[in-house]
């Protein structure tokens, strides 16, 4: 399954365990194919540089070089075209709107309330990391 998985989950995968983790898990299995693009990625690297992470990226052994070449690593890179109109309430998550339709993805994954209150875009559901990884799970289960 092909997804695109929003910012804020992926910080939460790599700092701490819970759903988004199991989300992560699954991609580096190879059950859930990763896409990005390099305005997400760079914002990932700006969101886990920030100094509020230096404790937790220090007590979980983890670097932040190495969390941000392992997610370029698993991810297929897509450089989408904008979308010809904003969609969401928040213009910046237009990005990963854009994202998912260039890539085709079955899923968009999101913390984020304004991506989440839309529940679906152009046919392609967007979920909370639980959710995500229920429907991941009931999946490789059928």
């Amino acid at each position: 399954m092909r997804a695109v998985i929003d910012t804020n989950v992926l910080i939460a995968a790599i700092l701490w365990r819970g759903p988004p983790h199991a989300l992560l898990e699954h991609v580096r299995a190879g059950t859930v194919s990763l896409v990005s693009s390099p305005a997400l990625l760079a914002e990932l690297a700006d969101v886990i540089g920030r100094t509020k992470f230096d404790a937790i990226l220090a007590k979980t052994n983890t670097s932040r070089e190495r969390s941000l070449a392992e997610v370029r690593r698993l991810a297929e890179v897509i450089e989408p075209p904008p979308l010809p109109q904003p969609v969401c309430r928040d213009p910046d998550d237009d990005e990963v709107l854009a994202l998912a339709i260039a890539a085709k993805v079955e899923l968009i994954v999101s913390g984020d309330n304004d991506l989440l209150s839309m529940n679906s875009f152009e046919g392609i559901p967007i979920l909370a990391p639980a959710e995500a990884v229920g429907l991941i799970e009931a999946m490789g289960k059928a």
